[in-house]
């Protein structure tokens, strides 16, 4: 990974209008903030350019208004919990761009924190429109992106103000992107990759990215069926992509050739319906009922991921092992998590991960603050592991 831009290569900022780029797309119910997660994220960057006298101007999106003026998609929603998080007084702009911007931006002090009103308020924003950036840009000095989980988006605010000011990654952008370094960039091998989820269909280039860049790779959830299925056993009732078998094929024979462990299950617990504590039993993988589904791998497999991850340096995880979100088949997402953890914290082991149902997952087994480091960006991470350029980290190499 080139390097980039961070608030180490600033200076003087005293009076300097900074643009910050952050993600305060955080869950509301009844007009209030559930989860302040990416609010404490950002946090740092924030009041470090607040103390060093920069006029701190953030910009965020909320919602899809789609280019329209949606009410209950106003970012004024979100102002008092932001200043509950920072213990610092938060101004507000109704607009982005144009006249209330300028005002509200005129009156600012220096160390003040302004939050603009939502990007997406504007077509131009999605459509990365010049004219757009060219007003957003006319707002300030300097921009500071601290939206990774925005960062695969092309965006007014999260790209095309890099091409009008001096752009640097803020504290948050710069964890992630250390973080993402140490995983695939550069990192201390054996390598493990641990990739679960529903469907194959939505994770193929991810697949075909790893194979090349890692020593194993563990296939669980719902796609770790799609393989199996493709080696001619029968999955019964279980989820399955039938269709994707030569897919499957090909990545398989692909990482033969790289060299890549591609590991599967070996057993797994079935059950006749999906819900909390249903009849189940553990099975070998060639011996699932015809009138069952998988929902969860057995111990057998778990102990051979279990043994992958202690050879591991480096660990990389993208979805769960099994259904995780009903019992009793989160055990084994649960025990892989744990045993990483424990890895982690004996300093064997450096662990990333990221993605919703990831996150969700080590949060269900009590790791999420065990792992090296764990991603809040869905999208972005995703598409970081799939190798593809994310437009908003590109913009501010050196």
């Amino acid at each position: 990974m080139p390097a980039f831009k961070t608030l180490d290569d600033l200076s003087d900022l005293t009076g300097k209008r900074v643009l910050v780029r952050v993600d305060l797309n955080v869950p509301v119910s009844e007009g209030k903030v559930t989860d302040t997660t990416r609010i404490e994220r950002v946090a740092p960057t924030i009041l470090e350019l607040s103390n060093k006298g920069a006029k701190v101007i953030l910009m965020a999106h909320f919602g899809r208004p789609k280019g329209q003026v949606v009410a209950d998609m106003s970012l004024k929603l979100i102002v008092p919990a932001v200043e509950s998080v920072l213990d610092h007084a938060v101004k507000f702009a109704d607009n982005c761009v144009g006249p209330d911007a300028e005002a509200a931006i005129a009156a600012m002090q220096d160390g003040d924190i302004l939050l603009l009103e939502n990007t997406r308020f504007h077509k131009g924003e999605e459509k990365n429109d010049p004219d757009f950036v060219a007003e957003l840009a006319r707002n300030g000095d300097i921009y500071v992106n601290d939206a990774f989980s925005a960062a695969h988006r092309a965006h007014a605010s999260t790209e095309g103000l890099g091409h009008h000011m001096p752009a640097y990654a803020g504290r948050t952008m710069q964890a992630e992107l250390e973080a993402l370094e140490k995983g695939l960039g550069d990192p201390k091998r054996p390598v493990v990759a641990i990739v679960g989820g529903a469907k194959v269909s939505t994770k193929i280039d991810l697949l075909e990215n790893l194979i090349d860049k890692v020593d194993a790779l563990v296939i669980g959830g719902g796609m770790a069926n799609t393989f199996v299925a493709a080696k001619g056993i029968d999955v019964g009732k279980s989820l399955c992509e039938h269709d994707l078998a030569d897919t499957a094929r090909t990545i398989m024979a692909k990482a033969e050739k790289t060299g890549c462990a591609i590991v599967l299950p070996v057993d797994g617990v079935v059950a006749r319906e999906f819900k909390a504590n249903a009849a189940n039993e553990t099975v070998a993988i060639d011996a699932i009922p015809a009138d069952a589904m998988m929902l969860d791998v057995g111990p057998e497999s778990v102990k051979a991921v279990n043994e992958w991850i202690g050879k591991a340096e480096t660990l990389v995880w993208n979805g769960p092992l099994g259904a995780f979100e009903i019992e009793p088949f989160d055990a084994a997402t649960v025990s892989a998590a744990k045993f990483a953890a424990e890895q982690t914290k004996a300093g064997k082991l450096t662990s990333v991960a990221g993605g919703g149902d990831t996150v969700s997952a080590l949060n269900h087994a009590g790791v999420k603050d065990k792992f090296s480091y764990v991603s809040t960006a869905g999208g972005a991470f995703l598409e970081w592991m799939e190798g593809k350029v994310l437009p908003g980290v590109d913009i501010l190499k050196k």
